[in-house]
């Protein structure tokens, strides 16, 4: 594995083959007392993050640490980003001081596309941290190493993804990768806040629906998605009430769960509003794991990427 773009480029073995590596390197761990192992020593891996970001950035900076890599983050406030430098210069610049991979977060989607292919002609590798609306795999393969988790397994199970699914490239990651592993996918949400373009995703059976309250007694997961205010340019909704009301994870919506059903959200959690509290913090709920799991498989990619190879040989 070169880079990691896209999870639309996993199929199932590819997916598969690196959660299997993140369950591996999560037991190696087991008992240690000091999180660490040698994978990556003398590694050199870079951050790039153009959107805030806690989550995605903490774990991709502890997943590097605990495999032995020199980590260094870059900001665009605190680089020459901030003197007008473009992203093109900046990455040639930190692969040309020894980068071997740069994770990106950036607003524009397709600017890891665009860096992977800056960095072609060099030993630099790149993953996507999330571009704009387009996409974020690593999510979705934290997000299904939770699934796996929970559930046993997510061949033949049935997920609901439910929210702004316009402005989420969560969702679409969610979507292309949850599907190459065989699960049954709906998606709920108001009319305003699906992509246009949803069709042309290309993704067999997917169902798409406005009406949460029928859907929920049949899912064996349903994924929470944050409303995101900050891409919002006009009114996609009446009110956050409202909102809450017709598509809010309430108390009384978490009772129509099947018993083992299981809760996700990749926050930040709008509490109130997308999801209540008291399900956010119920036995139902894996958003704690979620983030212990974002850790492992963010070990786990970078494995792939840079030692997997070493490894084999």
């Amino acid at each position: 594995m070169k880079h990691l773009l896209t999870a639309a480029a996993l199929d199932a073995a590819a997916a598969t083959a690196v959660l299997d590596t993140a369950d591996g390197l999560k037991h190696a761990l087991l008992g240690r007392e000091v999180h660490k192992l040698p994978t990556l020593r003398g590694r050199t891996v870079i951050t790039m993050f153009y959107e805030n970001s806690t989550r995605t950035r903490v774990s991709f900076e502890i997943a590097g640490k605990w495999m032995s890599a020199d980590v260094v983050n870059v900001s665009a406030g605190g680089s020459s980003v901030g003197k007008g430098e473009s992203l093109r210069d900046t990455a040639l610049t930190l692969s040309a001081a020894g980068a071997d991979c740069v994770i990106i977060r950036h607003p524009a989607s397709g600017a890891a596309h665009r860096l992977a292919g800056w960095l072609r002609d060099t030993g630099t590798h790149v993953v996507n941290a999330g571009d704009g609306m387009h996409e974020h795999p690593t999510q979705a393969l934290l997000d299904a190493a939770t699934l796996r988790e929970r559930l046993g397994g997510i061949d033949g199970r049935r997920i609901a993804i439910v929210g702004d699914v316009r402005h989420s490239r969560v969702a679409r990651s969610n979507v292309h990768l949850l599907t190459a592993l065989g699960a049954e996918l709906v998606v709920v949400a108001p009319p305003t806040l699906l992509p246009t373009g949803l069709a042309e995703w290309g993704v067999p059976g997917l169902r798409v629906t406005h009406d949460l309250d029928a859907e929920l007694p049949t899912v064996d997961a349903v994924m929470m998605l944050r409303v995101q205010a900050e891409r919002m340019h006009g009114g996609f909704f009446p009110s956050a009430r409202e909102y809450s009301i017709a598509y809010g994870l309430s108390e009384r919506r978490m009772d129509l769960l099947p018993d083992h059903a299981v809760v996700l959200h990749p926050g930040p959690m709008l509490r109130g509003m997308e999801i209540a509290s008291a399900v956010a913090d119920s036995p139902r709920s894996a958003i704690t794991a979620q983030v212990r799991n974002g850790v492992h498989v963010r070990m786990a990619v970078l494995y792939h990427l840079l030692a997997a190879e070493e490894d084999r040989s």
